[in-house]
């Protein structure tokens, strides 16, 4: 079973090649931002509680989001394998997932982390903000505080996967193709 964590910055990535590694590999992709919007476009408890911290550009709560990942898992137990998009995104997330998983006898196969400068992330979220929509990605401010949040409390978390050996660095600035190719090199080595 496959089990990537696909690891980076907001705007550097991960919902695109996340879809595409899902189709290569067929796995189930597992996105935070996603489940996260839906439950907020359904006013659901958790979608409400939600949006109050990502319209902040802070990070959910992890009984919240722990809560919610383990039952999407469960949703899929004949599952060639998972990709987790956006999550974890602090050790103990990180934690938490490794004893939910291992309780499951899987475990994370590798960390992949997309390497992108942050001026770079700014205005990737800034022209996301224009073409979706998203309150979130409109504002510099908002954006800059996400990244902020990002290297303060989860960039931290690559050293947990670094020292099990599943953390593999990869280059997130070209064209799509090309950061496709490179991720699927780093997943088959």
């Amino acid at each position: 079973m496959l089990n990537i964590v696909l690891f980076g910055p907001p705007g550097a990535g991960k919902g695109t090649q996340a879809v595409r590694i899902k189709d290569h590999y067929s796995l189930v992709h597992l996105s935070t931002g996603d489940i996260f919007r839906h439950n907020i476009k359904n006013s659901t408890e958790l979608g409400v509680m939600a949006k109050s911290y990502m319209d902040k550009g802070e990070l959910v709560p992890d009984e919240v989001t722990i809560k919610m990942l383990e039952s999407e898992v469960l949703k899929h137990p004949n599952s060639s394998g998972f990709i987790f998009d956006g999550f974890p995104r602090t050790t103990t997330q990180a934690q938490t997932l490794d004893d939910f998983l291992h309780s499951k006898n899987i475990s994370i196969t590798k960390m992949i982390a997309l390497d992108v400068p942050d001026e770079e992330l700014i205005a990737r979220l800034l022209l996301r903000g224009k073409d979706s929509g998203r309150p979130d990605d409109q504002n510099r401010e908002v954006i800059a505080n996400r990244i902020k949040v990002y290297e303060a409390q989860t960039s931290i978390l690559a050293d947990y996967y670094r020292l099990q050996n599943k953390l593999v660095c990869v280059d997130g600035i070209g064209s799509v193709d090309e950061i496709t190719d490179r991720l699927y090199v780093a997943i088959d080595n």
